[in-house]
């Protein structure tokens, strides 16, 4: 059998050094043995139990005080060195529980009264066997009697095995070891015996007690059982009398029972004389109402045969009515001529057919007469008088509607003329198809496949008149419009071409665009709606605001306004917003208008080509006209403003894409001085474009800005590069000049904001190297002995950078002598070439009040490192330098 860890001496060292090593003073381990921790809960999840070790410890008291007891917890490092885990009191000790679960009986539970959380499930203790479990329990038990004079609630654990287990192994406990010669000798003294066997008493008195307290429970239980025989004999005796009296008042009521009998057997006899009597009588009874019932069916049955015979002759009467054609109605149908006098003959009979076509369909009529050969016979007539009108019908509208623009087509006077701007008026063409509006509704309702071939009629001859007129008209806008013939080139050439360039008016350009959209998308729109109302989709209504107004005006009673959908009763037809034909009318629109773009994209480009700046008006004006047009049934007009927007986006980027190539154009000028000529330019282009903004065009216009300037900061840049020498002079005239032309514009425009802020710290960023440069240039040997002494201030302390080699006392006074003796000199000749080489007379005093004062911050850092490397050196104040810039 292996040997228990508690018999394990280096163990108990290994924790005495724990202990110790936590700072806990005077303790002894007087027990330890090693044990397994977890959590019952979380071995189930699959988390695997850890070894721990189980130490008691005890620690004396100097002062007379009772000893304590302890039992630590320790667990194992990184390193395999034990090192203390928890710590708990044994006097909170109040149970001591061996978990049932465990077949093995190796593990337990410590209970503590002190515990902070209770709801937290505290952890199971299990030990390699019986006798490892037995032994810490015993060794616990042992302690909490000798040390603590109580012993805690055992649970799951029976006291005699204990106690007998206590018996057969005496345990001994190695307090002591002493090693002399290489021997160790295990002392067990008389006093842990003693505990030992107080322990087994205590136990074995424990478990007799309860034994007690059972048997007084159970006497108290079964007191007074013993009288059972007596309550038995009496319960007997009192159930004979009970029975007994019972008896007796039954043999006193028999006299009277017989009376109630001899009643009871007169009134059988009388009901059953009455129920003989009813018999007879019932029998009589049903005999008369058989024959009352005979008598009213035959006569049921006469009323009924009569009532049905009438019924039969009115609805032969109504079926005979639905089956005659009237002569006028056929011969209208087959025969009758479609002119205007003639057309409300030929609604009335689209009417008749319509009903009389509907009246013999289940709906309307009886299921019982649809496989009659009369309603058949009949049935197939209408439907040939349907084909042959609807045939008729379509025809003579195809024919007409391309006769009706032909004819306005051939006549000129509908067209714009040389010197002559004409609006496109189609309201007598409206007019003349309005006759044939109702027919067109009734054709749909007797053949609604016949209204596709009618529409693609329509649409064909139509959009031939609409891109005549819109050709014709755009033709006559572009030459009735004065505009400039050169065109102005913003960012390059010359300065005074620039300006003249700007200064010319193209606002007929875009007036010109405007009337365009101002004649055209409203006659647009028009025709979408007349086309979906006139050729019966069932889609939401579009009606311009003129026709509002003009409606509103008349009082709603025009006779001529005749578009509204019904159906073959008169009654007006509500369309469904979820029409499933909006598909079919937008490819029908399609059809109608396309090609009138171009005529669009014309006047588009003739306006870029003439001021490319009129696209940000032309912009907005096609937004605020898109914004307008909501309604589903101008799709085709609102496709046609984003196509125009998009194509004036395109436009205007291209400009802006020259404009940028004519900016980086300038980076070939070799040796650039001065300010460049596209940063005045641009501040003009940005106040013409800012003029020009309407509508929503601000995102159109912020991002040419943020493209235009990104590409001259860059070419700014590169230019300035190309000479390192008067790099920065040029950064600092032009950023200089960029943010005085666009100070103003800055202030309201966001955009243009970020990139002032942008060239100002540009500006900042210049004009500290610059002056940087010239200040180090004529003072180069001061600065550069101060930066050598700072550099040396992080590695050495600041009273031996005195004794090191170029930097002693002697050299600072010589790098003074030469840098500061003729320092008017020196100033002066930095003012003349700060003067000298700015090109612009206006910078200069800003940045030379700039270079003194940078001037005066390096001096003032100079003065403080000599004052506490160099002690009491002499050298000229701050105060002094300070008078001596002032005459400069």
């Amino acid at each position: 059998m292996a040997k228990s860890s508690a018999d394990d001496a280096e163990l108990r060292r290994a924790c005495a050094q724990a202990v110790a090593a936590s700072g806990a003073r005077g303790e002894e381990v007087s027990f330890s043995i090693r044990v397994a921790k977890g959590r019952g809960i979380f071995e189930k999840l699959g988390r695997l139990a850890k070894p721990r070790v189980l130490a008691l410890t005890v620690k004396q008291s100097t002062k007379g005080e009772a000893a304590k007891a302890f039992l630590r917890v320790l667990k194992y490092s990184s390193g395999a060195v034990l090192e203390p885990a928890k710590l708990y009191k044994l006097k909170h000790l109040t149970k001591v529980e061996v978990i049932s679960n465990d077949p093995t009986g190796c593990t337990f539970v410590l209970g503590f009264d002190n515990l902070r959380s209770q709801s937290v499930a505290p952890p199971q203790w299990t030990m390699r066997n019986i006798d490892d479990r037995n032994r810490l329990l015993f060794s616990i038990l042992t302690m909490c009697k000798e040390i603590l004079s109580y012993l805690p609630k055992v649970v799951g654990i029976d006291f005699v095995e204990l106690a007998l287990w206590a018996k057969e192994n005496t345990v001994t406990l190695d307090n002591q070891s002493n090693t002399q010669g290489g021997q160790e000798k295990s002392v067990t003294t008389q006093t842990e015996r003693k505990v030992t066997v107080t322990v087994e008493n205590d136990l074995v008195s424990q478990a007799k007690e309860e034994e007690e307290d059972m048997e007084a429970l159970l006497d108290t239980y079964v007191m007074g059982i013993g009288e059972a025989d007596a309550f038995s004999e009496r319960m007997k005796q009192e159930l004979v009398a009970l029975e007994a009296a019972n008896v007796y008042q039954l043999l006193e009521s028999e006299p009277l029972i017989e009376e109630v009998l001899q009643g009871l057997d007169a009134a059988s006899a009388t009901v059953d004389d009455m129920d003989e009597w009813l018999r007879i009588f019932n029998l009589k009874l049903r005999h008369m109402r058989e024959d009352i019932a005979s008598i009213e069916s035959r006569n049921n049955g006469l009323e009924m045969q009569s009532v049905n015979n009438k019924g039969i002759v009115e609805e032969l009467e109504k079926l005979l009515e639905r089956l005659r054609i009237p002569q006028e109605f056929a011969a209208s149908l087959t025969g009758g001529s479609f002119e205007e006098s003639r057309m409300l003959k030929n609604v009335e009979a689209c009417e008749w057919l319509t009903g009389a076509i509907r009246s013999l369909e289940v709906p309307n009529l009886d299921p019982c007469y649809v496989n009659m050969r009369a309603v058949r016979e009949k049935r197939a007539e209408l439907e040939k008088l349907k084909t042959t009108f609807v045939r008729r019908a379509s025809e003579f509208l195809r024919n007409y509607f391309s006769s009706l623009v032909d004819f306005m087509i051939s006549d000129k006077s509908y067209f714009s003329q040389r010197g002559q701007l004409k609006r496109p008026d189609h309201a007598d063409l409206r007019y003349k198809c309005r006759t044939y509006a109702r027919l067109l509704q009734h054709l749909k309702s007797l053949d609604k496949s016949c209204l596709g071939p009618l529409r693609k009629a329509y649409c064909h001859s139509l959009n031939l008149l609409l891109r005549r007129e819109a050709r014709e008209f755009a033709n006559e806008l572009r030459a009735s419009t004065k505009a400039p013939k050169n065109p102005a080139v913003w960012l390059e050439g010359s300065n005074s071409g620039g300006q003249n360039g700007s200064s010319v008016d193209t606002s007929t350009v875009s007036d010109a665009y405007s009337k365009m959209l101002t004649i055209f998308i409203p006659l647009l729109v028009d025709e979408s709606s007349f086309f979906a109302h006139f050729m019966c989709f069932e889609v939401p209504a579009l009606v311009p605001a003129s026709a509002l107004n003009a409606k509103s005006r008349s009082g709603g009673n025009d006779p001529d306004d005749d578009l509204s959908l019904m159906d073959p009763d008169g009654n007006d037809l509500k369309p469904d917003d979820t029409s499933a034909e909006l598909g079919t009318l937008n490819d029908a629109l399609q059809e109608l208008l396309d090609g009138i773009q171009e005529d669009f994209y014309a006047v588009v480009d003739w306006a870029y080509k003439i001021d490319p700046l009129r696209c940000i008006s032309m912009h907005g004006i096609t937004e605020r006209y898109l914004s307008g047009q909501k309604a589903d049934a101008a799709g085709f007009v609102r496709r046609l403003l984003h196509d125009l927007e998009s194509r004036i986006s395109v436009q205007f980027s291209r400009f802006i894409d020259e404009a940028c190539h004519q900016i980086e154009r300038n980076e070939r000028n070799v040796r650039q001085t001065g300010i460049l000529a596209y940063i005045p330019r641009f501040s003009v282009l940005a106040s013409r474009m800012e003029q020009y903004i309407q509508g929503q065009s601000r995102d159109l216009i912020d991002k040419a800005y943020t493209k235009l300037v990104s590409t001259m900061f860059t070419t700014l840049d590169k230019i300035a590069h190309s000479d390192p020498k008067t790099a920065d002079i040029v950064l600092i005239e032009n950023y200089a000049a960029f943010q005085n032309s666009l100070y103003d514009l800055a202030n309201v425009v966001p955009t243009l904001a970020k990139f002032y802020h942008e060239a100002s710290e540009s500006y900042e960023q210049a004009c500290t190297r610059h002056i940087s440069s010239l200040i180090y240039l004529q003072f180069e040997r001061l600065f550069q002995f101060s930066r050598k002494v700072d550099e040396l201030t992080y590695t050495i302390a600041a009273e031996e950078i005195p004794f090191q080699l170029g930097l002693s006392k002697t050299d600072l006074r010589r790098v003074i002598k030469s840098s500061l003796s003729g320092i008017d000199k020196s100033i002066g000749a930095m003012y003349r070439r700060l003067q000298k080489t700015l090109t612009s007379d206006e910078l200069f005093p800003s940045l030379w009040d700039k270079c003194k004062k940078e001037f005066l911050d390096k001096y003032e850092s100079f003065v403080q490192m000599v004052t506490r490397i160099y002690a009491n050196e002499p050298i000229m104040s701050v105060a002094e330098m300070k008078d001596v810039l002032a005459n400069f």
